[in-house]
């Protein structure tokens, strides 16, 4: 009986040694990067008419010991055939350290066939990622035919296209600049039990329209570096899910926000919270309709961003509402507009989010967006704005 007693505890004692250490160390998948596709026509002679390789850049927010990439078909009316990928730090422009690259594989495979509608997630690669890097991330992508090419358009940041199978150069000598993401959808890394994403739904204001390109100067850029630079937050990543022109009710550029709430916000990884920025152009195509379906009232607007908290409360995940920007002057800014608008912040800040970011109060001069804070559209802010967007953000939070 005493051998058994003993037995027994070191059973136990041994599951908890390895149950702890799982808790202590890397173990699960995070998002530090991440777009939001949408669904481009491929154009006569445009990609896939030879071989090319993409090189493109990417700042991430979260660090991790490894990493994954995921590549994305999802929009896409045929498979799509990837050659070969490979990753690294980049140093400037297309060039990349070469002691970090790491070339990817999918199932143990260089290539990968994507099925139309789909992604995939490449096998975990053994390069450790610093917060705040420059990632370099080659696709080389065969002759085939391409309908409808899915990337994301308003990158605002200088990516290379250059013909061949060039994944593995240094530099891309003669490449041409491309200022989108051509089928690359995220990267995670592996992180603490401790780490989470945060998922930036939105517009052209969270896209980062107008900001300085290759400057990562979009508000949720400027939010990952305060939140890297606080201890209590360093183990959060910041996933920019904006899309220009986006709306909540209907599709324009891209699908709503209601429509790809699954896709871009549940289908990142490890998760915790949400801050969502919509509405501003369901407001305005109210007052300046392109179809007769646009116009849409005040309580459709706030049934939305109901049903968004509803959704991502059935997922565990923190609903953080950021009232709209003032746009008075805009190309589209009406009274009626403003009115809405107006409801749409008072709802935000009625209590039914777990959180508020208060845009509308940090960018404000009498009703305007401060001159030195616009772009000089009214609408967007400029590098400036951005900055100040980011910084009015209560890390706080974060912690709850």
């Amino acid at each position: 009986m005493a051998v058994f007693l003993r037995w027994t505890y070191l059973v136990v004692m041994a599951a908890a040694s390895v149950s702890t250490a799982r808790a202590a160390g890397p173990d699960h998948w995070v998002g530090t990067w991440a777009t939001a596709p949408v669904m481009v026509v491929n154009p006569k002679g445009g990609v896939g008419t030879e071989d090319e390789t993409l090189r493109e850049v990417v700042r991430v927010s979260l660090g991790g010991a490894m990493m994954r990439v995921v590549l994305t078909n999802e929009f896409g009316t045929g498979p799509l055939t990837i050659g070969a990928v490979h990753v690294a730090l980049r140093v400037n422009g297309s060039e990349v350290k070469l002691a970090s690259a790491n070339a990817l594989t999918f199932g143990g495979q260089t290539s990968v066939t994507i099925p139309a509608g789909a992604k995939v997630v490449s096998d975990p690669a053994a390069l450790k990622v610093p917060a705040l890097a420059d990632l370099a991330i080659s696709i080389f992508v065969p002759k085939q035919a391409i309908a409808q090419i899915t990337q994301h358009t308003g990158a605002w940041q200088t990516n290379y296209v250059v013909p061949g199978d060039h994944v593995g150069d240094k530099v891309l000598d003669g490449a041409k600049d491309v200022t989108a993401w051509r089928f690359l959808k995220g990267v995670d890394v592996l992180a603490s039990a401790q780490s989470g994403a945060i998922v930036a739904l939105g517009d052209s204001i969270t896209d980062g329209t107008q900001s300085t390109r290759d400057a990562n100067a979009r508000w949720p850029d400027v939010l990952a570096a305060r939140l890297q630079g606080n201890k209590k937050t360093a183990m959060l990543g910041v996933l920019n899910l904006g899309i220009s022109g986006n709306r909540l009710l209907h599709d324009i550029t891209g699908p709503g926000a209601l429509m790809r709430f699954d896709r871009d916000v549940l289908g990142q990884s490890g998760v915790k919270y949400l801050v969502v920025l919509e509405g501003i152009n369901d407001i305005g195509k109210t007052a300046k309709p392109l179809k007769a379906d646009d116009p849409v009232t005040t309580e459709q607007l706030l049934f939305a961003l109901g049903q968004l908290i509803e959704m991502a409360h059935a997922h565990g995940i923190k609903v953080i509402g950021a009232t709209l920007l003032p746009y008075s002057g805009a190309e589209y800014a009406s009274a009626e507009g403003e009115a809405m608008r107006q409801a749409e912040n008072a709802f935000i800040r009625s209590g039914k989010f777990d959180g508020v970011i208060d845009f509308d109060k940090a960018m404000s001069d009498a009703g305007m967006m401060r001159p030195a804070e616009d772009s000089g559209d009214h609408l967007h802010p400029n590098d400036a704005g951005y900055k100040a967007m980011g910084e009015a953000v209560d890390l706080r939070l974060f912690g709850k």
